[in-house]
């Protein structure tokens, strides 16, 4: 079984270079409009189509999407990559999120799409709150009561998340 992502975007070459560099792969397919990776491992056919204008609002439409990795060394080796590319938008070590406690790493496409490389340490984790509707940085409640760091705000923000809502 493979999984399949198909996304619109505004510029297909802008989009191609970011997941070369994301995924360490060249497509398979290449177009003026259309472009294509098919990874083995892991299974994933990753389609781009050219949209004329991707309206406002239309781009994001999708909450994020990731793929789950099997330990620490797989989210280490996608943050080296990643940092090494300039594409890391966040670095998440030990948070809970989604009720489950996870290491993770996030990029940002051109066209606003959110990818997670992650590793669940503990799938079943008692929270107050989801935190997937808010943010999923690291918690720790500082020493004036707020939830976030600047820091770890500044970090939500970018990828165009409230911190701790």
């Amino acid at each position: 079984m493979k999984m399949h992502v198909s996304l619109n975007v505004a510029d297909v070459p802008s989009s191609v270079a970011f997941y070369r560099k994301f995924l360490g792969v060249e497509p398979v397919k290449l177009k003026s409009d259309y472009a294509k990776f098919d990874l083995a491992d892991p299974p994933l056919n990753l389609t781009m189509n050219a949209r004329m204008s991707v309206e406002a609002g239309e781009a994001g439409r999708l909450s994020h999407l990731g793929f789950q990795v099997d330990g620490h060394a797989a989210v280490d080796a996608a943050r080296k990559r990643l940092e090494a590319a300039g594409m890391l938008s966040l670095d998440e070590e030990d948070t809970v999120c989604c009720y489950a406690r996870q290491d993770k790493v996030w990029a940002t496409d051109p066209d606003g799409n959110q990818w997670e490389v992650f590793y669940v340490m503990e799938a079943d984790v008692e929270a107050a709150t989801f935190q997937g509707d808010a943010c999923c940085v690291p918690i720790d409640v500082a020493e004036d009561g707020a939830c976030c760091t600047p820091e770890e705000k500044q970090q939500a923000v970018a990828i165009g998340k409230e911190c701790c809502a």
